[in-house]
C-alpha cells in the first residue's frame, strides 16, 4: 500500500483557486505491519506539523500541496528546493528554514505535552472539514478530535457582553450539551467563555458532549490568559484545536481565520450578543458562506452590545430564546415537551435518544428573595428599580442581592443587577 497521498485511500480533491505550487517530486512509500503503520503515521504527522511552520506557509497552499504529495515527501522536496513558495518569490526562504529543523524530533517534543496533529489527506481529519471552500490544511489539537463526532452548534458572541447575554450563553452551553450537542466556540472572554462553561457545567453531571474550542494561538498557548483554566478542562473534557503551531502566540490576522474554521466546523451558528462589527459577525458571514444556518437571540434594541446580532434578525436568521429552539431548528426535538421549554425530548444526530436534558434547578431561596428574583425581571435593572418593584427598602434589597450573588443567581455589573439561570458562578 502506497503513501504517496498522506493518508490510508484516495487524496481528496483540492479547493478551487489559489496560487499553484510546483510540485515536481515522486516516489512511494511501502507500508507493512501495524507497528510499520504506526511509525509511518508519526513520520507524516512530524513532517506535517514542520511544513505548516514553514515561512508564509498558508491553509490554500498547503492543502495544494498535500493534495499531490504525504507530508515526508513534501518535505524532501522543500529541503531540495523543488518545492518553493507561491510566486517564486524569496524561493530559498523554505529550504533554509527546513535545513534548520529536524522534524521528528521536534514533534515528538510536542507529543510529549500532549498536542496532537492532522492533515488534508489524513484518515483522522475532520470529515466535516473536508468539504469546506477554505479548510485548513493542518490541524493541531489536544483532547480528543472524538467530541466533533456529535452534532455540533457554535454559540458566539462579543467579549464585552452584559450580564444577561453571559446567562444565556451559560445556559445555551449546558442545555446543548445537555442535550447531546458539542458547543463549538472560540474561547474568548465574554459569550464564548459562558458558553463554554455552560457546556462544563453540564458534562460535569454526566451524560453530556463534551465542548470543542478552537483557538488563534498554539493549542498549548491559553489566550486570553485568564481563560487558562477554561482551556484546561475543556480540552480535558473534549477538544481545543488550531491550525498555529504549538507554543505560538496569537495575532491579530488569526482570529478572522479562527472563526471561519468555527463555522466550518457547526451545523448552526447562535449569534449571543454582538456589536456592529465584530468577530462573531465574521462568523456569521462565514457560515453563510458554508450553507450553515446561523440565529440570533434578540436583545434590547438600544443595547450597544446586541446592535450587531439584532442586525443579524432584521436581515432574515430566525431568533433563538434557548436550546429547544437551536435543536427544533436542527431536527433533533422528537416530541414537543407537554409543558416548559426544556430539551429533554431530543435525538442525536445519528437518531438515537439522548440522555435527559438536566433542567436549570436553581437552589433554594426564601419567599423575600424569590420576590426580588421575580422583581429583577430578564433585564439588567440597578437597585433601584428592583426595591421600587418589589415595595421593599433599598437597603434590605442590597443585603438580599448580595446573598443572591453568592448562591450564584444573580449578578452585578456597574451597579446594573441581573438574573443568571442556573446558579452558574
Amino acid at each position: 500500500m502506497t503513501g504517496s497521498t498522506g493518508a490510508q485511500g484516495a487524496a481528496p480533491s483540492s479547493p478551487a483557486g489559489g496560487d499553484a505550487v510546483e510540485s515536481r517530486w515522486a516516489g512511494k512509500e511501502v507500508r507493512g505491519s501495524q507497528d510499520a503503520g504506526d511509525s509511518w503515521r508519526a513520520r507524516e504527522a512530524a513532517h506535517a506539523a514542520a511544513l505548516a511552520g514553514l515561512p508564509g506557509m498558508g491553509p490554500a497552499t498547503l492543502v495544494r500541496i498535500l493534495t499531490g504529495a504525504s507530508p515526508s515527501q513534501a518535505w524532501q522536496a522543500v529541503r531540495r528546493g523543488v518545492l518553493t513558495p507561491p510566486g517564486r518569490q524569496g524561493g530559498d526562504r523554505w529550504a533554509a528554514a527546513a535545513a534548520r529543523v529536524e522534524p521528528e524530533a521536534w514533534w515528538e517534543s510536542q507529543r510529549r505535552r500532549g498536542v496532537e496533529v492532522t492533515w488534508w489527506g489524513d484518515e483522522s481529519y475532520p470529515p466535516v472539514l473536508r468539504g469546506d471552500p477554505s479548510p485548513p490544511g493542518v490541524l493541531f489539537w489536544a483532547g480528543s478530535l472524538h467530541a466533533l463526532d456529535r452534532a455540533r452548534v457554535a454559540v458566539v458572541g462579543t467579549r464585552s457582553a452584559t450580564p444577561e447575554g453571559m446567562a444565556v450563553a451559560y445556559q445555551l452551553g449546558r442545555d446543548l450539551a445537555a442535550a447531546g450537542v458539542c458547543v463549538v466556540s472560540g474561547l474568548a472572554i465574554g459569550i464564548d467563555g459562558a458558553a463554554h462553561s455552560g457546556a462544563l457545567a453540564a458534562a460535569a453531571e454526566g451524560g453530556a458532549a463534551a465542548p470543542v474550542g478552537v483557538a488563534a494561538s498554539g493549542v498549548d498557548v491559553p489566550y486570553p490568559r485568564r481563560h487558562a483554566l477554561l482551556w484546561k478542562r475543556v480540552a480535558a473534557c473534549g477538544a481545543i484545536l488550531s491550525e498555529n503551531l504549538p507554543g505560538r502566540p496569537a495575532q491579530a490576522w488569526r482570529f478572522p481565520s479562527r472563526n471561519r474554521v468555527i463555522a466550518g466546523l457547526s451545523q448552526m451558528v447562535v449569534v449571543v450578543e454582538s456589536h456592529a462589527s465584530g468577530g462573531s459577525l465574521i462568523t456569521a458571514d462565514a457560515a453563510i458562506e458554508r450553507g450553515v444556518e446561523v440565529r440570533a437571540v434578540p436583545g434590547p434594541v438600544r443595547s450597544p452590545a446586541s446592535a450587531g446580532s439584532n442586525q443579524l434578525l432584521y436581515d432574515g436568521p430566525g431568533p433563538v430564546r434557548d436550546a429547544r429552539d437551536v435543536l427544533d431548528g436542527l431536527g433533533l426535538l422528537t416530541v414537543a415537551p407537554a409543558s416548559g421549554r426544556d430539551t429533554r425530548r431530543a435525538a442525536s444526530a445519528r437518531g438515537s435518544p439522548l440522555g435527559a436534558g438536566r433542567a436549570l434547578v436553581a437552589p433554594p431561596v426564601d419567599p423575600d428573595e424569590a420576590e426580588v428574583i421575580e422583581a429583577m425581571g430578564w433585564r439588567p435593572a440597578t437597585l433601584g428599580q428592583v426595591a421600587e418593584r418589589c415595595g421593599r427598602p433599598p437597603v434590605r434589597v442590597a443585603a438580599m442581592l448580595e446573598r443572591l450573588a453568592q448562591a450564584g443567581l444573580v449578578a452585578e455589573s456597574g451597579g446594573w443587577w441581573s438574573r443568571r439561570v442556573g446558579g452558574g458562578r
